[in-house]
């Protein structure tokens, strides 16, 4: 057997049981027995994975920014997650234009799909309300962490003999959905030989975002402040570095584009809303944007203004001008901010394929872009709905984690997960825990795993149930939990 060479664009999947002990990964190294004959390339079957799977699907009944029920028009976390991949396929595609060879890749059989891939992935390990359940999470934690990293329960005095790291407890204190989205896709979707949806190691390296775990977090460098992954999937870790060459605090560069385009639709896409909400109308951005000392001399700006003007010209409804008004902008903020991403990306290539990890995010200064989420700020993260519903949800998640705290632990046996819960409300709440994150739990619990061990494994359990729920299905449980008798 041929030994294969590290490459940043690796076709190998992980191994099936039993490969590791055979001394190779030669059946899942390029592509499927079944697929050889395919047209598919292997990131292009990743894509497909992805796009058929039940957490992209979750992702329409998540929270983007504007509460779920007020307005359909506006963006969930599923039309934002196509966009995102849209966009950075189309990002992709303009640097590989402009500066042919700087990829060392297939464009279409390599590039966009993996592009295509972790733009539509980027958000999958978000809980229900956004950036606010992720915070909520955290605080659950925060709030018991005089406890839950190192005894049994609150009124336990001996505490385990080896309590949780303290760098580790950031997993939980700090909760972030990147980490959850690499467990998401490589652990806890069901597979026969229990390899999630057995994505390529490249399209895994190129979703982590943050190349870093909790024991080398540095909030003052952009790609490391925040964990990347988690103490369980170190080993997955370990092995997407080992086909694809990169270490820790790498990252891989298409990462950076899908960041790029992350920022791109923030900005622009959040402001589009806060237009067709009503809330701001196209002439007052456009206004602003020519207020703008640093902006009003901008290309984009005289293009919109000069449609516009043609708009009113035509003498459209004023509903219909408005609406067409809203489509030139988006269409040309973003051709200006891929503009300004594309020749970023190529300015600083260098660093990209050196891994420098001190680098800046490629479109942190751009003033366009950062006047845009300003404008987003102000009109749609601050508005009264939105923070209502950011409220709401931070309060249902606190509750739904109690009342699945109090399921997990109130079992039969320490040692064993599946164990039958002793009180009524907790096997209710068990039953709706997901069979395969149960099953992955029982899979890090034996006679043999130390408190400390149990304990992290039980908080993984609580965070994978939390943060795969839909925004409906936690305010549906939250006024379930409420109704339940009080003992």
């Amino acid at each position: 057997m041929s030994e294969r060479k590290p490459t940043l664009w690796s076709e190998s999947r992980r191994p099936r049981k039993g490969e590791e002990e055979a001394g190779g990964t030669e059946a899942s190294a390029t592509i499927d027995e079944g697929d050889k004959l395919s047209w598919r390339s292997v990131f292009q079957r990743d894509y497909d994975r992805l796009l058929f799977s039940t957490p992209v699907r979750r992702l329409s009944d998540k929270t983007q920014v504007w509460p779920m029920d007020e307005n359909d028009g506006v963006r969930t976390r599923l039309t934002h997650s196509h966009e995102v991949a849209n966009l950075a396929r189309s990002l992709g595609s303009r640097i590989a234009t402009q500066e042919e060879g700087l990829f060392n890749a297939d464009l279409h059989r390599t590039i966009q799909p993996i592009l295509w891939a972790i733009g539509l992935a980027h958000d999958l390990g978000n809980p229900p309300f956004g950036h606010q359940g992720e915070a909520a999470m955290g605080r659950w934690f925060k709030d018991r962490e005089a406890w839950i990293f190192t005894h049994a329960s609150e009124e336990d005095e001996k505490g385990f003999a080896e309590p949780i790291p303290e760098k580790q407890r950031l997993e939980f204190t700090k909760f972030d959905g990147n980490p959850q989205t690499l467990r998401l896709v490589t652990r806890l979707q069901t597979h026969a030989h229990g390899l999630g949806l057995d994505l390529s190691a490249a399209t895994l390296a190129a979703m982590l975002k943050y190349p870093v775990s909790a024991e080398n977090r540095n909030k003052d460098v952009p790609a490391h402040k925040k964990v990347g992954y988690f103490e369980t999937e170190r080993d997955i870790v370990n092995w997407i570095r080992d086909e694809t060459g990169l270490k820790e605090g790498q990252r891989h560069p298409l990462t950076w584009i899908m960041e790029a385009c992350d920022d791109v639709a923030y900005s622009i896409l959040d402001v589009d809303d806060v237009m067709k909400k009503g809330i701001a109308s196209p002439e007052d951005i456009l206004s602003q944007m020519g207020a703008e000392d640093r902006l009003k001399d901008h290309a984009c700006v005289a293009k919109i203004r000069e449609a516009f003007r043609r708009v009113d010209e035509a003498k459209h409804g004023v509903f219909v001008a408005r609406d067409i008004k809203i489509g030139y902008m988006r269409a040309y903020l973003m051709e200006a901010l891929l503009d300004e991403a594309a020749a970023s990306f190529i300015d600083n290539a260098a660093a990209i394929f050196a891994f420098e990890g001190g680098m800046l995010p490629i479109l942190e200064e751009s003033v366009l872009c950062n006047f845009l989420k300003s404008v987003a700020k102000d009109h749609a993260f601050s508005n009264p709905g939105v923070l209502k519903s950011e409220a709401v949800g931070a309060e249902a998640i606190s509750h739904i984690m109690s009342f699945f705290w109090a399921s997990i632990r109130d079992r039969e046996h320490n040692d064993d997960i599946k164990s039958c819960r002793m009180t009524a409300a907790s096997k209710f709440a068990w039953s709706l825990v997901s069979p395969n994150y149960i099953e992955e739990a029982a899979r890090c619990i034996t006679k043999q795993t130390p408190p400390q061990r149990i304990r992290y494994a039980e908080m993984r359990l609580l965070t994978d149930m939390v943060s795969g729920m839909t925004d409906s299905f936690a305010m549906k449980l939250w006024g379930d939990i409420r109704a339940l008798p009080k003992c």
